[in-house]
């Protein structure tokens, strides 16, 4: 079904290591793939496994991907698992004299070599 849609083969890789979480984290029997089935397997992919917030999306979109198109039954609220967080990106920031010094090297560093 994925090639069908022409996703890419990145994609499709993707999508199989997700649904092979799913399958393993369910000890290769998966009952169904319900709304608390897969809350579990991404509430375990945070917590335990501690996996980034991608992967867990990764997984996710893979499991609704499979519900959707191949097997016709769309999932419902997920909203009970825990997400993984991303991490937070604080910006560097230059003190002034940090910054003075710098231009002032790059300003002797230039003179030097023009020389």
């Amino acid at each position: 079904m994925l090639r069908t849609k022409h996703y890419s083969i990145c994609t499709e890789q993707a999508y199989v290591d997700g649904l092979r979480r799913f399958i393993l984290f369910h000890d290769k029997r998966p009952r169904s793939l319900r709304e608390n089935e897969v809350a579990q397997v991404l509430t375990h992919l945070a917590v335990t496994r501690r996996v980034s917030a991608s992967t867990q999306h990764q997984t996710l979109n893979a499991l609704v991907f499979l519900c959707r198109h191949v097997l016709d039954d769309p999932l419902g609220d997920i909203a009970k698992a825990v997400r993984a967080k991303r991490p937070e990106r604080i910006p560097v920031v230059l003190q002034r004299a940090k910054f003075v010094r710098f231009f002032v090297a790059a300003r002797y560093a230039s003179c030097c070599v023009a020389t």
